[in-house]
């Protein structure tokens, strides 16, 4: 059994301490506690996964808070937390150019997600799956749903829906909330569906369980509104329960905001992993002709239904890999948003051989992130600008919106 101190906060929530046996993560803790536990080696590494905490930080929040939310402290705290994350992890591969700019945080500390999955208890109610084990655990309620979503959470805990998991995605600007209805049967399911639409929802789907991910199965709408409205700052763009968009669509219109201030404008952008094209429907009167690439069908499928609402003549979406890209030509502005883990080595290469004037690099993961802008700068790139958005308090989430000129 050891006990010792945490030092400092590290990718994927850990907080990081030095022992005797070597560095060991630990998982909630946060620096300057003190802990006690018996770490187990996985991966090359030691982890503690449920450390005795001994003396808390003082800032430790004293509200219960669902197991997602892995950085349990006073709300203040956070944002220098995630900017030191960001900063720490650009030092260690790029040289950092221009200095990082101060965290933006959520303009909600609480009540900021319009989206969630759950899965169905075996004793009623909602349970939320724990990474590797998936273990359920129960919950009553969860204080960073927004207002449309903690509604349906708390009329959803006494519906005995035969299915596996429940899906949640909300609009702040039409107060409406869709929901996903994830395994069992869809027939069995459709008088439910009716119901539950009478009951407040504004849209049911079904989705089929598959091994490949979340709502990646066959999807069947059994009643109401398939799409619903909401603002990401300047935008109004329609979101859906079975495709990507942000979960904090506050935070993520100012992100929208200060980078529709940052880039120089031009003849031709493109926009790489678009979902449905936030970036290219903002940044279109700035540029002649908008190219955006994605390829979830759905989500180009409401992409363009944006473009028409919106006028927008030029964007075009092209539903296809990014990876291919090379057969797009030049472009003055290439915005990048691509998943955790970054992005592969032929849109890099890409880049270095198109040379795009300004690359606008959103991120949800600052070591990747600092991978791919270190390889950048040794392009020939510098990084222009950078600053932490804090996306998802209480956790160790946090974006990075930048842009590399050459």
């Amino acid at each position: 059994m050891l006990t010792f101190r945490v030092e400092k906060l590290v990718p994927g929530g850990y907080g990081l301490a030095r022992t005797e046996r070597g560095v060991v993560l630990v998982k909630g803790a946060l620096p300057g506690e003190l802990v006690r536990g018996e770490p187990k080696r996985k991966k090359g590494a030691l982890f503690l996964e449920a450390p005795e905490i001994l003396e808390a930080h003082p800032g430790r929040y004293p509200e219960p808070l669902p197991p997602s939310a892995d950085l349990p402290l006073a709300y203040e705290a956070q944002p220098p937390l995630k900017e030191a994350l960001v900063g720490d992890a650009l030092e260690r591969v790029a040289q950092p150019g221009a200095p990082l700019a101060p965290t933006r945080p959520s303009p909600r500390p609480l009540a900021y997600r319009t989206a969630a999955q759950y899965a169905r208890h075996p004793l009623g109610g909602l349970a939320y799956r724990l990474p590797e084990s998936h273990e359920l655990h129960r919950l009553e309620k969860d204080p960073l749903l927004a207002e449309p979503l903690a509604w349906a959470f708390d009329v959803l805990k006494l519906w005995p829906l035969p299915v596996e998991e429940v899906a949640l995605r909300g609009s702040l600007l039409e107060d409406k909330v869709l929901l996903g209805l994830v395994g069992g049967v869809p027939e069995a399911l459709k008088r439910p569906a009716k119901a539950l639409v009478q009951e407040g929802f504004a849209g049911v789907v079904w989705a089929e369980p598959s091994p490949k991910g979340r709502f990646r199965g066959r999807v069947t709408p059994l009643a109401g509104e398939r799409t619903l409205l909401e603002a990401f700052g300047p935008l109004k763009a329609t979101v859906s329960v079975e495709s990507f968009s942000q979960v904090n669509p506050l935070a993520a219109g100012a992100l929208l905001e200060e980078a529709r201030t940052l880039v120089f404008g031009g003849r031709r952008a493109l926009e790489l992993y678009a979902g449905s094209g936030l970036f290219s429907l903002l940044l279109s009167p700035r540029y002649e002709e908008v190219v955006a690439v994605e390829i979830s069908k759905e989500a180009v499928r409401r992409g363009e239904m944006d473009r028409k609402r919106l006028g927008a003549e030029n964007v075009r979406f092209l539903r296809m890999d990014a990876r291919k890209a090379e057969a797009l030509g030049a472009f003055d502005l290439v915005v990048v948003d691509p998943p955790r883990a970054g992005l592969p080595p032929e849109v890099r290469a890409y880049l270095l051989r198109a040379r795009p004037r300004e690359i606008l690099y959103v991120s949800c993961d600052p070591a990747t992130w600092a991978r791919d802008v270190g390889a950048l700068v040794q392009g020939g790139y510098r990084l222009a600008f950078a600053r932490p958005y804090d996306f998802f308090p209480f956790t160790h989430h946090v974006e990075v919106l930048s842009l590399l000129r050459l």
